[in-house]
């Protein structure tokens, strides 16, 4: 099957229902996006899929060919993500870093959709899992993402 991921058709050999975290990961060698938990309650495993932040992890590849996949390799390109990959160094948003992947797709996705979110919007889309509790610099991230823009 063929998908398009960062803006590339990639032709890809898997089962209709192997999970895209793991065709981009084991088959593509596209290691930034995280296995968390497997059962999308996590986020480490979150893409874009035509904008919309997706837990890649319970996604059967099937459902998302002929879609735009984006991943943490490629969102700099976009000119919403490099802003909120510049907000995150900025606000020194990660500690240990695993989840912070996820963490950057979920706020540029939110970004995209509402270019300036209140408290309550970025609080009702950052649902990201961080063991290391970084959620005030990665909400202050969002906020000065969302002031350059």
């Amino acid at each position: 099957m063929e998908l398009n991921i960062n803006g590339t058709t990639r032709s890809v050999e898997a089962e209709a229902d192997t999970p895209l975290l793991w065709v981009l990961r084991d088959e593509l060698g596209m290691t930034g996006t995280k296995y968390g938990c497997g059962v999308a309650q996590c986020g480490a495993c979150t893409v874009l899929v035509d904008g919309q932040a997706t837990r890649s992890c319970v996604t059967p590849v099937e459902s998302v060919a002929g879609m735009a996949i984006t991943t943490i390799e490629a969102v700099e390109q976009d000119p919403v993500g490099r802003r909120v990959v510049e907000a995150w160094v900025a606000a020194q948003a990660p500690q240990c870093g695993y989840c912070q992947s996820g963490q950057v797709m979920a706020a540029t996705s939110l970004l995209k959709q509402t270019p300036h979110p209140s408290d309550e919007d970025i609080a009702a889309a950052m649902t990201n899992l961080c063991r290391c509790g970084t959620y005030n610099a990665i909400a202050a991230a969002v906020r000065q993402a969302a002031a350059q823009g």
